[in-house]
């Protein structure tokens, strides 16, 4: 197929809010690829590569670029074999010939064509299909129920292979995205609340566990062979040899564990979520930092034991079967539907140095990749955690420094970050040395005094409340927004929503 086609429908989908109008021409799209074409086009219209970030930047993009053919010819299994090239270029010459490859498939390359790999490439289409518009329209294409196409996406974790295996061998070819030992799953996510009572009118009687300021990991276990996932799923276990230690004593032959792990004082409060982090990606002096900075695992799921499958179990009874598996690292939890009892649960979580409060349903299943009803988190400060989509140079003690930053939430009914204001407070100069060397490199383009990057980061923002804004066109902005960490742990796709923000405020509600 040409990539002109595909080009074609990602503005048609850009063009239109109606959702089922949106599945309509995707699935369309998708019944016409080969089987070849199916992962690398849902890769495209999902805003990225097969190969991922390629190792170019927006400088490269535009040494690369040259006058756009006349019609299209550039084929889809084109586009791919010259990015693969691209990626796999390497020793002596190597940048030179990433520019030729570019410069030939730039060449071949409609203006239309030009303008989509370059969003492409830079992780800025703005298109409108998302995840979840996606999973439905495989699901129209294959014939295929949405929820049966969603729950596999969850488990395999990329829709895109899912896509392919549906649509070549159907509902059959789903049986393979299952829970699986060391395929690990996605991470169940809560909704926010304000306070305890807000939370339980919303969930009813519930399992509350302290809300740890750690590292959310999962681990899996097969008699002695043990690996860590970090919360992007990401191989972390060469970091945590204290945690492999642990899991691998448990009672249990197979296991899957979901929890955190977390710096501890000698007294057991918890230390800043920046000094856990430090464990993270350690690949040498591991041994020394364990003993510096020796980490604590707290469970509080279990998803697999001993051949069966618990995601679809309540609440209620994977955490009994957790208390029976491993009760000496049980997060702290109690359960109650009595509001008063559930404030007195959180000023003991708060006193003793932790986040707040977790609000479960116990009779919820485990909803992987969701962001569910039935998982709500209750912290005492509002804070957001969103993305920076720029950055500007400082003044005075922050010249230098990229300083000012812009932030965005997700939208999800438009595709792309809603702006919500900027903000260089809370930055300490430690924070103001790593943004700069961070967001340079994923720069896109600049001004005289504006940095603009690839939206990756994610900082956690502190505010008193969110206000009406006509300088944005979001309409809103965020009333005194501090900086109060960076979260490493989180990718773009995990910050929080323009809807979320729009509820919080008020104007969503409003405008219904």
């Amino acid at each position: 197929m040409l990539l002109d086609s595909v080009v074609e429908i990602s503005r048609r989908v850009a063009d239109t809010s109606k959702r089922l109008e949106k599945i309509g021409l995707l699935a369309r799209l998708i019944r016409q690829l080969s089987p070849e074409e199916i992962e690398i086009v849902v890769q495209f219209l999902a805003g990225q590569a097969r190969q991922g970030r390629i190792g170019i930047g927006y400088a490269a993009l535009r040494d690369a670029s040259t006058s756009p053919a006349a019609s299209p010819t550039l084929e889809i299994l084109d586009v791919d074999r010259i990015l693969q090239n691209v990626t796999e270029a390497g020793g002596s010459g190597s940048q030179r010939r990433r520019l030729e490859l570019l410069q030939t498939m730039f060449a071949r390359a409609t203006e239309r064509e030009q303008q989509f790999l370059t969003g492409l490439l830079m992780g800025e289409l703005r298109q409108g299909a998302l995840e979840g518009i996606m999973l439905e329209a495989v699901a129209k294409a294959s014939g295929i129920s949405s929820e049966r196409v969603r729950r596999a996406a969850m488990l395999a974790g990329d829709i895109a292979r899912v896509a392919r295996a549906a649509l070549e061998t159907g509902e059959a070819g789903l049986t393979q995205y299952d829970v699986q030992l060391f395929r690990p799953i996605q991470p169940m996510l809560a909704q926010s609340a304000d306070d305890i009572p807000e939370a339980l009118a919303s969930i009813g009687e519930a399992a509350l566990e302290y809300k740890l300021d750690g590292a959310r990991v999962q681990v899996h276990k097969s008699g002695d062979d043990v690996v860590v996932y970090s919360r992007s799923l990401k191989d972390v276990t060469p970091a945590l040899p204290e945690v492999v230690e642990l899991v691998r004593a448990l009672p249990a032959k197979d296991l899957i564990l979901d929890g955190e792990v977390i710096s501890l004082l000698p007294g057991g409060r918890p230390q800043p979520f920046q000094i856990t982090m430090r464990r993270f990606g350690r690949k040498l002096d591991v041994e020394r930092m364990r003993q510096e900075l020796p980490m604590t695992p707290f469970w509080f799921d279990l998803l697999y034991l001993n051949g069966g499958r618990l995601l679809d179990e309540t609440q209620a009874r994977r955490f009994t079967a957790l208390s029976e598996l491993a009760p000496d690292s049980l997060i702290p939890h109690m359960v109650t539907g009595d509001a008063a009892a559930g404030d007195e649960f959180m000023e003991q979580a708060l006193a003793r140095g932790h986040e707040g409060v977790m609000a479960k349903a116990i009779d919820a299943k485990y909803a992987a990749g969701a962001r569910g009803q039935s998982w709500v988190k209750v912290k005492r400060a509002r804070t957001l955690d969103l993305v920076i989509l720029a950055a500007e140079w400082g003044h005075g003690r922050r010249k230098g420094w990229l300083s000012n930053l812009h932030l965005g939430a997700r939208d999800t009914e438009k595709g792309g970050f809603a702006m919500l204001g900027k903000t260089f407070k809370g930055l300490t100069d430690e924070m103001l040395e790593w943004q700069t060397h961070e967001l340079l490199k994923l720069e896109i383009g600049r001004d005289s005094y504006t940095v603009h990057v690839e939206p990756k980061l994610v900082v956690e923002i502190a505010f008193n409340e969110i206000q009406a804004s006509p300088r944005y066109a979001s309409g809103l902005a965020l009333r005194f927004a501090r900086v109060k960490r960076y979260r490493p742990d989180k990718t773009a796709a995990e910050a929080d929503t323009f809807e979320m923000v729009q509820r919080l405020s008020g104007m969503k509600d409003a405008a219904s």
